[in-house]
């Protein structure tokens, strides 16, 4: 039996994810819009405790943080000490990638990729050393099937310690083979039990080839929460190629597309929590109106065949994507 991870039936299906506002350069689409002039640590900082200010007086009670996104454990660990007593905050966090930027958007490399014990150790102190026992939620950055986190039994002794200290240990994927990754994930044991509690995988309308796994994972009592939900910006934004599909769920809802991006996650049954990857408090208020998007009859389901591509092509674009 898997422990139950601190999502476990939470009230609110939507957190947030600090990957655009933990640093000033990610891939998302139309940073230049969206971010403060200069984009220094403390402008950085404002921002995202604006952010959080708003997501939480919204409802908004899971937080999601990574070793790689510059300073967002920093900025989060900060918003965490100055604002008291906050009921109900659930904090996740990632390791495995190194952030290499040194706050600078024209970097050649923003982040180094390793999953070896020497790596999880060090990010854990790092994470800790800012966190402290705020940490709910420890995933493994972006797993795909070659990595040391599906094999390695030195490193799945390392986080069944921190999972018998009630942190719940997860993985989060990425790639064209997120399926396979999921499930040689959900067949680690340590001790004959379980050891992935959680699973944060990429589903969008574009890119919905994990949904078979994740369908599995929740089925076998993993946390499901949903990264990229609106495709780093793609579907955030009226475009000739999504008009005949989101256009008129949109019109008939009064709502932004990238509600209705969110609202198509939300309508998974396997789903937990999907993140918004808000960068302004208004961007947030618009995506949390995805709550208020009722697709039943909208066609929808059906229409976003026509919106999906292979994942090959998916992961090859988005890789492609430049940093700004």
């Amino acid at each position: 039996m898997v422990t139950p991870s601190p999502l476990t039936g939470t009230s609110h299906r939507i957190g947030l994810g600090l990957a655009a506002l933990g640093r000033p350069g990610y891939i998302n689409l139309g940073r230049d819009r969206d971010l403060p002039p200069g984009r220094d640590v403390a402008a950085m900082r404002r921002r995202t405790h604006e952010v959080l200010d708003h997501a939480y007086a919204h409802g908004v009670r899971y937080f999601d943080a990574a070793r790689s996104y510059g300073r967002a454990e920093e900025f989060l660990a900060q918003w965490l000490e100055r604002g008291g007593d906050r009921p109900g905050v659930v904090v996740g966090s990632k390791w495995g990638y190194t952030y290499t930027a040194d706050w600078r958007v024209d970097a050649d490399t923003h982040e180094v990729k390793d999953h070896g014990v020497a790596t999880y150790d060090r990010q854990l102190a790092e994470t800790r050393a800012l966190l402290g026992d705020r940490l709910d939620l420890y995933q493994v950055h972006s797993v795909t099937p070659g990595s040391p986190a599906l094999t390695d039994p030195a490193l799945h002794r390392r986080l069944a310690e921190l999972a018998a200290r009630g942190v719940t240990v997860g993985i989060s994927t990425s790639g064209p083979r997120q399926g396979d990754a999921i499930r040689a994930a959900l067949d680690v044991e340590v001790d004959g039990r379980p050891l992935f509690g959680s699973v944060q995988s990429t589903w969008n309308l574009l890119e919905p080839s994990a949904g078979p796994a994740l369908a599995e994972a929740h089925a076998a009592g993993r946390t499901v929460i949903v990264k990229e939900a609106m495709a780093n910006g793609r579907l955030a934004a009226p475009d000739p190629a999504l008009d005949a599909v989101l256009g008129p769920v949109a019109a008939a809802a009064g709502v932004s597309y990238d509600a209705v991006a969110l609202a198509a996650v939300l309508a998974r049954p396997w789903v937990d929590v999907v993140l918004s990857g808000a960068a302004t408090r208004e961007q947030l208020t618009a995506n949390l109106r995805a709550t208020d998007v009722r697709l039943d009859g909208t066609g929808l389901d059906g229409a976003q065949t026509e919106l999906a591509q292979t994942p090959e092509v998916y992961w090859d674009f988005r890789s492609r994507l430049p940093w700004n």
